[in-house]
């Protein structure tokens, strides 16, 4: 986004600020369709956890996206935002029967990724079809914290576990209408992903009745120059040809389904934050801002790397520093960094704040969450308020001592 544009912004709504770029989010959409335009029944379902926010899912909505959810509340918002419950599909982990029999009565997708839980709803609800997620064993990219494909995972029932879901399923005479996989976040492969839908497909074979099978997503972005991202397009010619193979040999046409979340609007977003002090001490030039991990915490959580810019000054001369955060706990968003020269007062923009990132925000340090501005066909739109010292107090009950 230009740099205009994104000063002007921070003048207008003030800092610490979100601000996403539709045209980027409709461009990454459009380019993960373009890539499966082969395949006849394709459907792409925006993981809501990325970016939960109603107008950007009311976005996802008018380029007839579907939505992944992985909480009754996440699929609430999307019927909110106008989903209809056969778009949406509800992929959760570790939560109890309960809240998986009240979206039931939504009428939303089902997905089901443990024994226990799908023999439960096997017995009480048998005409109820359900997608079952599979665990292909398979790692994805190098970091364990965000690859959930792998052997000791907690997410998907094993490949070697097939045949108790297929005993449960004659048991309990329910319905599997679909088969999903995720082995996680950064592929940077595409032959390992390649290798884990041969694995799914496999598996595929003894469903009888399927109607989609899901891949998951996963896919990887740029963040900094010559940095490694999936090559969605190659992806796209390779499986595609595999998966139309795949339906002749099952006999009938069924849905083929990903669920990226990252790969659509992790770059549209910029976070803007406002430089409140330059600390000068014997080994650092540190750059404090008016925010911290409470805002975006994946530096931290995940060692996220996010290329930082002094959008006031951008024609500076490079210096070093290390930007902090205003929190009263190590919260560095980047170690000697070479930024155009910054003084008290001056912008920063972190680049790929679309996916993750307001998402994870919280209120440590009693502090306020912050603004999000929709930069939508050159106009800009407040899509949530910042926060204030009455949401800090909303839901605490004040007692007598």
């Amino acid at each position: 986004m230009d740099t205009k544009i994104l000063n002007n912004l921070a003048k207008k709504y003030d800092t610490p600020l979100y601000v996403y770029d539709a045209d980027i989010i409709a461009s990454q959409y459009n380019r993960i369709t373009e890539a499966f335009k082969t395949v006849k029944n394709i459907k792409i379902n925006y993981a809501v956890k990325a970016l939960s926010n109603l107008s950007v899912l009311k976005l996802f909505k008018s380029f007839n996206s579907g939505l992944d959810t992985v909480s009754i509340q996440e699929v609430k918002l999307g019927l909110k935002a106008g989903f209809s419950p056969k778009d949406i599909i509800f992929t959760p982990n570790g939560v109890s029967l309960i809240e998986i029999e009240e979206v039931a009565k939504l009428g939303v997708q089902i997905n089901i990724d443990n024994l226990s839980i799908l023999e439960q709803f096997g017995n009480h609800y048998p005409d109820i079809p359900v997608c079952v997620r599979i665990n292909p064993h398979v790692m994805a990219g190098g970091n364990r914290k965000i690859s959930v494909g792998h052997i000791d995972s907690k997410f998907g029932i094993s490949i070697h576990q097939v045949p108790h879901i297929l005993r449960i399923a004659k048991n309990t005479k329910m319905k599997i209408n679909g088969v999903h996989m995720h082995t996680g976040s950064d592929i940077l492969d595409i032959d390992t992903f390649l290798v884990a839908t041969e694995i799914l497909f496999n598996v595929s074979k003894e469903f009888k009745n399927l109607e989609f099978i899901d891949l998951g997503s996963g896919f990887k972005v740029p963040y900094k120059e010559g940095d490694i991202s999936t090559n969605i397009e190659e992806l796209g010619e390779k499986l595609s040809v595999r998966f139309n193979e795949f339906c002749k040999n099952y006999g009938r046409d069924i849905s083929l389904m990903f669920e990226p979340g990252k790969f659509l609007v992790s770059e549209s977003g910029h976070f803007l934050a406002k430089v409140n002090v330059i600390k000068q001490t014997t080994s650092n030039v540190f750059a404090g801002i008016d925010s911290g991990f409470n805002h975006l915490i994946r530096p931290m959580f995940y060692d996220s790397y996010h290329h930082i810019t002094n959008i006031s000054n951008p024609k500076g001369r490079e210096r070093y520093y290390t930007i902090v955060g205003y929190i009263c706990e190590t919260d560095t968003f980047g170690a000697n960094r070479r930024i155009n020269e910054i003084n008290e007062g001056d912008i920063l923009c972190f680049n790929n704040a679309g996916a993750y990132c307001f998402s994870m925000a919280s209120n440590y340090n009693s502090r306020y969450r912050p603004a999000e501005v929709l930069y939508y066909k050159g106009k800009d739109y407040l899509i949530r308020e910042r926060e204030t010292f009455a949401d800090i107090l909303k839901n605490q009950i004040e007692i007598s001592l």
